[in-house]
């Protein structure tokens, strides 16, 4: 196989998840390498994906003689080698798709950063505080205006980048607070996008994982 996708931990990574779903989602042949990025191993083995990636980080898309790094590259790329369908043709659209992928890269994370993509595998989760309780609240109701506006299924109509790139900021958020009924296309719209077969084949492998606690998560 020319074509191989360095992953990392299912319950850790989940830049490592969109890259690849969106390969999977595309019906892309490749072959993965799963890089374990617990501590302390995790510093040797980024060292070493940097041997041929200049970020040391995972993912990374080796297609023949082309490194690919970086989640957002990959999954562009991914739509383009299969049937570009995770983008629309709509101008408009494909913007507002392209901005949540880059507000999910940039910032995002910001939002409730106590709540890593780790948590969402914790059988015991933290209690939140009334300022994170609020701060989700106000991502799902982001969330609803774009269901609502776009009308259809995943938050910009069709199925898309958007949709995954936020997966797993869905899960972290919805582990730890459910979205109240005030919210009923989000709440359609989540279970449509963990229910879709590649998503649980992945969280399959997360759940049946050793959790990873990460340090500070209880007392923040």
């Amino acid at each position: 196989m020319a074509r191989i996708l360095y992953s990392g931990n299912r319950n850790a990574s989940s830049w490592a998840f969109r890259a690849w779903l969106a390969l999977k989602e595309q019906s892309i042949d490749f072959e993965e390498i799963i890089i374990d990025i617990r501590r302390p191993q995790r510093w040797s083995n980024l060292a070493a994906v940097g041997d041929f990636s200049p970020p040391a980080a995972v993912p990374v898309l080796v297609d023949n003689d082309s490194v690919i790094y970086d989640s957002n590259a990959i999954m562009e790329y991914a739509n383009e080698l299969g049937d570009s369908t995770l983008l629309p043709k709509d101008l408009k659209l494909r913007a507002q798709a392209r901005a949540l992928v880059a507000w999910q890269h940039s910032t995002f994370g910001k939002v409730c950063p106590c709540l890593s993509f780790e948590s969402a595998f914790y059988k015991e989760k933290k209690l939140l505080t009334a300022n994170e309780i609020t701060a989700t609240e106000w991502v799902y109701s982001i969330w609803e205006n774009y269901l609502t506006e776009n009308n259809g299924d995943y938050l910009i109509g069709a199925f898309s980048l958007a949709d995954i790139a936020l997966l797993p900021s869905v899960l972290r958020f919805k582990s730890h607070h459910p979205v109240a009924d005030k919210f009923p296309r989000t709440i359609e719209w989540m279970q449509r996008l963990i229910n879709r077969p590649y998503v649980q084949e992945w969280l399959t492998d997360a759940y049946a994982l050793e959790p990873i606690y990460c340090e500070g998560y209880y007392s923040s």
